[in-house]
């Protein structure tokens, strides 16, 4: 398949790297440490801020005692996580949880074989390469610099999260156009959500939808361009 961009915009689950690897393998760890990890670093500020920021997705008050808000805390995450909600607090979190386990050589990033000869090809053409996932940009970090192939992070110019808005509204992509100082028809996003393929194409955006073994079953008849592989692309870069 040919296209013509000037960014690539990539999701990560189901699109990079497997589903499996992010349910089978993050999630568990995160609810798994949840407790000694809030036990051992609830008052630093990232976790404070984090804190904070599940305070507002929630719209909650926790407690002032700080062992009971403790408790809350790895309550809501656990509800959060089991009804896989997409909370920026829930995912900074995770991030600063997952964070530890890669430092300490417990997890290793699974990327489909496709992925790396194609970042490599695409920063060699001058492409620009970019990362839009529910996950926190903590995360996303963590995850691209502890990969089976290495430290990958050099090939990624901007990463983007929740915090830019939800993955399923086209203000969010126009907002990443707009940071990226270009029209959104120069950005070509990559993923395995049609939700959030039509809200990309809403908002001029190219669309690509990526279809990977043991991803969920599409919740209707897709309408975009499909691949099963990023090497099923071929990309003509568009002029500065």
């Amino acid at each position: 398949m040919e296209i013509k961009t000037r960014i690539m915009l990539l999701d990560i689950e189901g699109t990079t790297s497997s589903v499996s690897y992010v349910f089978d393998v993050l999630y568990p760890f995160a609810r798994d440490n949840m407790p000694d990890f809030l036990e051992r670093r609830f008052e630093e500020s990232s976790v404070q801020a984090a804190v904070k920021q599940l305070s507002k997705d929630l719209d909650k008050e926790f407690s002032a005692d700080r062992q009971a808000a403790k408790k809350e805390v790895i309550a809501e995450t656990t509800r959060l996580m089991d009804e896989d909600v997409k909370a920026t607090g829930l995912k900074e979190l995770q991030g600063i949880i997952w964070a530890e386990g890669y430092e300490a050589g417990k997890l290793k990033s699974h990327l489909y074989e496709d992925v790396f000869p194609a970042l490599k090809n695409w920063k060699k053409a001058g492409l620009d390469i970019r990362i839009f996932s529910s996950g926190s940009i903590g995360a996303q970090k963590v995850f691209f610099k502890n990969t089976e192939f290495g430290d990958l992070s050099q090939y990624f110019t901007e990463h983007y999260d929740t915090t830019t808005g939800p993955k399923k509204i086209a203000d969010s992509y126009k907002a990443i156009a707009e940071d990226a100082k270009v029209s959104p028809s120069e950005i070509t996003f990559l993923s395995d959500v049609l939700e959030e393929l039509d809200a990309a194409r809403e908002a001029g955006m190219g669309a690509v939808l990526v279809k990977r073994p043991g991803n969920k079953p599409l919740s209707r008849e897709n309408t975009h361009p499909e691949i099963t592989s990023f090497g099923e692309l071929k990309i003509a870069l568009t002029k500065v």
